[in-house]
């Protein structure tokens, strides 16, 4: 099913379940992770990552997300120290919907992934990231 990028992250939010939230640093990882590793399952990249800061970043995906949050689909929770993001319930039904669009494999590789960046704090995502893909720790001010 042909995805475009908002639809694509509808999708990868909702594979981490109703009501769950992501700070920033687990939302550009998130995307990456599957941009990087599953694009042939979910017909992407969708996003242009590079080296920055604490890893693979793209500033778009601020963009889609302030998007997403005027067409009704995220929330955007600014009273905590971080900017916090999860679907509203109408967001979660939407990306469900695409999610289970998708094959099996895609399906796990997202829910998979999702669980894995909510499962890690800051330095362990950031460390794990640059691990794994040593070209994002370039730019890096994260030790």
């Amino acid at each position: 099913m042909p995805h475009d990028r908002k639809s694509f992250m509808l999708s990868a939010l909702a594979a981490a379940g109703q009501r769950v939230s992501f700070t920033p640093v687990q939302i550009q990882k998130l995307f990456f992770l599957i941009d990087r590793e599953a694009a042939a399952l979910v017909e992407g990249p969708y996003f242009n990552f590079a080296a920055y800061d604490y890893g693979p970043f793209d500033k778009t995906i601020y963009d889609e997300l302030d998007a997403l949050n005027q067409d009704g689909f995220v929330e955007t929770d600014h009273m905590q120290r971080h900017r916090l993001y999860n679907l509203t319930t109408q967001g979660f039904e939407r990306g469900t919907l695409l999610l289970n669009a998708l094959s099996p494999t895609a399906q796990k590789f997202m829910k998979d992934s999702a669980a894995w960046v909510k499962s890690l704090n800051f330095q362990q995502l950031v460390a794990a990231i640059y691990k794994r893909y040593p070209d994002m720790k370039e730019n890096s001010i994260f030790r």
